[in-house]
């Protein structure tokens, strides 16, 4: 496991799901913790970290509004002195095609996915440029791969990618570094309340399974390997990327 002793990690979305185990993999990796979620799901995880002695703030905000962004940032930087990597996490899945999607749905989906990615960048890249830091946004195998009755999520995603490699083109000279992760189905919290929701759970389930050329689920666990490794040290060299973690999904 790579190492961030020292460094201040801010993670949107961390309530539960990938953005939750990519907190607790940087914590045992030693990091100082900025844990973003819109409710209070967040909150639980910094106050188990700290009773276990590890550094960490749960840090409220809601992605698509600037002003609650620039509070995160800046309580981050007031508690830490800095930012070193941000995990762009936070995130809505929404159903149904273009036909089916009314436009308030379309907006906020666009406004959390893609305006959330856009402005936390925004107002942590000073501190990031005076870190030489790492930037790593969080897309979806829908960024790459059509998948039936997810427009207004897939758009969103797709941009996240789109950002992510404008990002990595425009800071190059900066030393910030920006990497992308496209995860496949995830039985995360989420998708788990969704599947309980299905008049018939355990067919939802396999539904979701079947698409999935390895027969099986991803695990939070799992992407959250490929954060750290996407923002550690030891391969400084890549820049740009985007790592497919989708269980062959986009073969």
């Amino acid at each position: 496991m790579p190492g961030f002793t020292g460094k201040t990690v801010l993670i949107t979305g961390a309530g539960a799901g990938i953005g939750a185990a990519a907190a607790e993999s940087f914590a045992a990796a030693g990091a100082n913790l900025a844990l973003n979620s819109v409710s209070g799901s967040a909150k639980k995880l910094t106050e188990k970290l700290t009773a276990g002695g590890r550094k960490a703030i749960f840090a409220p905000a809601d992605v698509s509004r600037p002003a609650e962004v620039k509070a995160m940032i800046q309580q981050t930087v007031a508690a830490f002195g800095g930012i070193d990597v941000v995990v762009n996490c936070a995130g809505i899945v929404t159903g149904g095609n273009v036909e089916e999607t009314d436009e308030e749905t379309w907006g906020r989906t666009m406004a959390v996915n893609a305006t959330g990615t856009f402005l936390v960048c925004k107002y942590a890249l000073p501190y990031l440029r005076k870190a030489r830091g790492v930037i790593v946004n969080v897309s979806s195998l829908v960024a790459v791969k059509g998948i039936a009755s997810r427009a207004a999520y897939s758009a969103s995603k797709g941009a996240v990618l789109s950002l992510s490699k404008a990002m990595a083109a425009d800071y190059l000279g900066d030393g910030v570094r920006v990497n992308c992760i496209c995860p496949g189905t995830v039985l995360s919290p989420s998708l788990e309340e969704r599947i309980a929701a299905e008049e018939n759970p355990e067919a939802a389930y396999q539904r979701f399974v079947s698409r999935q050329a390895m027969g099986r689920l991803g695990r939070p666990e799992e992407i959250a390997a490929a954060i750290l490794f996407a923002a550690s040290p030891d391969v400084g060299f890549m820049n740009g990327a985007n790592i497919m973690v989708d269980g062959a999904a986009s073969l």
